[in-house]
């Protein structure tokens, strides 16, 4: 059974130290925050999306600026999303074929095809640190038969990405597939591993609408069919007792566009639990967001201003709560790391539980 780890990842950018949160930069950016503000809250990866960076700007355009380091001046690891997930959120306009896949534009409607190659070229004009190979991310619910045949593409999609990779630095990793089948992921996982050139593998196809039980037992049981010696990525998964719940099954790196998407729309992650913040009851509260929190939003701002904020539809109001909001995540993913190097991961799992049962913001 895999446990609670810490473990390193070396890339062209630096040494990583896991468990690791990533922060979503889908179009070289993290939404409303600077790279020198992500710096200062700690990031020490971020992720950008293969699907939306070669339609807009171009990743030609991106290379001959220098790369997508030098576009965004980020001088810290990078991961790149093959577009997989992207494709298959475009179910009505897309069309999957044995080569790879045809789709529309959301911007233009332009048609293109994204083979397991150009996935593989696209990241490489990037200049990514960890590159991921086209999948076909199953759906939920999903027929046995129909998850196996989605599984077989994405094992002979990840065969022709190794091929594809040249002259490269940089680490790939492949995705295992099979829906809720744990036969179908365990085999998955078998036969990628006989494919040489794979630093690391994902759990891919979770989060897509399965029950949350559900979740963290495929995703557990893949982790552990992952040798120890291999990262351990779960994609898309990240709300905070997500994280808390699949480390302890020895899962290693998180991406999730919660924490900013959320701070957008105004709710924001404390010790106690979430918090609506244009709920009438902060109106004249002059207490931070959390009172446990060190972020620069807590020491600074009041609860009835950030309130003020996105009622009144302000800028700052999603700088600030994304501020804050990455700030939990990147402490949180910090404060596992110590306990479970110190030995008290239990422990820290039934506090983290009991102070969101316990007061409430």
């Amino acid at each position: 059974m895999a446990t609670p780890r810490i473990t390193q990842i070396a890339t062209p950018h630096g040494s990583l130290t896991t468990p690791i949160f990533m922060p979503v930069g889908t179009v070289g950016t993290v939404k409303a925050l600077s790279s020198e503000e992500l710096e200062a809250l700690g990031a020490e990866i971020i992720l950008g999306n293969t699907y939306h960076l070669m339609l807009r700007p171009g990743h030609e355009t991106v290379r001959n600026l220098g790369g997508l380091h030098h576009f965004m001046s980020w001088n810290r690891p990078l991961l790149t999303d093959s577009g997989g997930y992207q494709v298959f959120s475009l179910s009505k306009i897309r069309k999957m074929k044995p080569d790879g896949v045809e789709f529309q534009s959301h911007i233009d409607g332009e048609r293109h095809f994204l083979t397991p190659e150009k996935a593989i070229a696209i990241q490489q004009a990037l200049g990514s640190d960890i590159m991921m190979v086209l999948d076909d991310c199953t759906p939920y619910p999903v027929s046995e038969s129909d998850a196996r045949r989605s599984m077989e593409l994405t094992i002979e999609w990840a065969k022709r990405s190794t091929t594809a990779v040249l002259r490269s630095r940089s680490l790939l990793f492949g995705i295992i597939q099979g829906s809720i089948y744990k036969n179908l992921r365990k085999e998955c996982t078998e036969r990628l591993l006989e494919t040489t050139g794979f630093a690391g593998f994902a759990i891919g196809g979770l989060s897509v609408g399965e029950p949350k039980e559900l979740l963290y037992e495929m995703a557990a049981e893949t982790a552990d069919a992952i040798p120890p010696e291999y990262p351990r990525y779960a994609m898309g998964i990240g709300l905070p007792e997500d994280i808390v719940e699949l480390i302890g099954a020895g899962v290693d790196m998180f991406d999730c566009v919660v924490p900013t998407r959320n701070a957008r729309n105004g709710e924001l992650f404390t010790t106690f639990g979430e918090m609506q913040i244009r709920h009438a009851c902060y109106k004249e509260d002059a207490r931070p967001i959390d009172e446990n929190c060190s972020c620069p939003v807590c020491q600074r701002y009041s609860r009835a201003y950030l309130r003020h904020l996105y009622l009144a539809k302000e800028i700052l109001s999603a700088r600030l709560n994304t501020i804050h909001n990455l700030h939990y995540y990147l402490t949180l993913i910090r404060e596992l790391r110590t306990a479970i190097q110190e030995g008290r991961y239990d422990e820290f799992r039934e506090s983290f539980y009991r102070n969101r049962s316990g007061s409430r913001v």
